[in-house]
């Protein structure tokens, strides 16, 4: 990631789970949470926000963390010699990462912020201690991110958007 993140002293988890519960359409993320499991979940992960400009995933890297956005809007985007290519954009209650994630293959795109946003971060090894201390959340967690991705490969156009 280029710049340096901001990392909230005070959240509120339920306030992503309000983003991805109103998030329709092919990029919406529905956990299917209980608010108990939400708070459960909430303990997983880390929030912070990003300004205008700020770099999450870079093109050819090989982190594997997932961002999940609670407001604000994140630019996908192709880079080469040349030029800049905008595959998409990705708003409040969506997911952006979940390729590196999932695979440990390099991102296929590079991940901006389009303006101000709040999101949670989940590592591979919170990850892990979740599925092992709590598998019936990352199970249905895993459910839901497969059902984003596939949603993404379906769709043509933005097949390269997955990250």
């Amino acid at each position: 990631m280029g710049s340096s993140l901001t990392t909230l002293d005070r959240f509120d988890v339920h306030a992503l789970a309000r983003a991805m519960s109103h998030s329709i359409g092919p990029e919406g993320l529905n956990f299917g949470l209980t608010p108990a499991q939400w708070d459960i979940l909430g303990s997983y992960l880390q929030p912070f926000t990003v300004q205008p400009g700020q770099v999450l995933i870079e093109q050819g890297q090989t982190d594997r963390m997932l961002f999940l956005v609670e407001s604000g809007t994140l630019s996908v985007h192709l880079e080469d010699e040349k030029s800049r290519i905008r595959l998409a954009m990705v708003g409040a209650g969506s997911v952006v990462g979940e390729c590196g994630f999932f695979s440990h293959l390099p991102r296929s795109a590079t991940v901006q912020a389009a303006g101000p946003c709040v999101l949670w971060r989940l590592s591979p090894v919170r990850f892990s201690e979740l599925s092992n201390r709590q598998p019936a959340i990352a199970l249905q967690m895993v459910m839901a991110l497969a059902s984003v991705l596939a949603r993404r490969l379906k769709d043509r156009p933005r097949r390269i958007a997955a990250t």
